[in-house]
């Protein structure tokens, strides 16, 4: 079976403050990825939720299809960069759409799909008008760590080998 992988890797230090792309990212369960600005530093109780609005929530790590991006070129003009889209991981090759509820590797890391995420007005701020238009219902994954790790630029994606069954595949053809 092919498979999907992370083509790159972002943080950010701050809410609303650009990404950084890196090679590689400390991935925690229960507080995120070390760095980024949604890392919970474990002091006090971990918020319920972050944000305001439906895409609003805790989750330590997001994912975004680097098809979304060719897509949102195609369609509207719209150039954006990997880093631009504000997802921690690009990933090329794999639909994250079937991976909520479900847990699924990246590399060494075991991640838990949790919900879609719409792209959101902040995005759009950021970068152009009509990006929202153009990515709506394409924003991407959000997830928890359940088993951490490093997270690295190259590594694959697929489901957990104890949920894979014949005929299922997260590839894309």
């Amino acid at each position: 079976m092919q498979r999907g992988r992370v083509v790159s890797l972002h943080l950010a230090a701050a809410s609303g403050a650009p990404t950084f792309t890196v090679e590689a990212a400390r991935a925690v369960r229960g507080r995120g990825l070390e760095g980024d600005r949604n890392f919970w530093s474990g002091a006090g109780p971990r918020p319920t939720r972050r944000g305001k609005g439906r895409a609003s929530g805790v989750c330590d790590v997001t994912l975004f299809e680097l098809e979304a991006l060719d897509d949102l070129r195609r369609a509207t003009g719209i150039e954006l960069t990997p880093a631009q889209s504000r997802r921690n991981g690009v990933c090329a090759g794999v639909r994250l759409d079937p991976l909520v509820d479900q847990e699924f590797r990246v590399g060494g890391v075991t991640l838990r799909g949790l919900r879609l995420s719409e792209p959101c007005a902040r995005l759009e701020q950021l970068t152009r008008p009509g990006v929202v238009r153009g990515l709506v219902h394409r924003g991407g994954l959000r997830a928890e760590v359940v088993g951490g790790g490093v997270i690295r630029a190259g590594d694959p994606i697929g489901p957990e080998p104890s949920q894979t069954r014949r005929g299922d595949s997260l590839c894309r053809p």
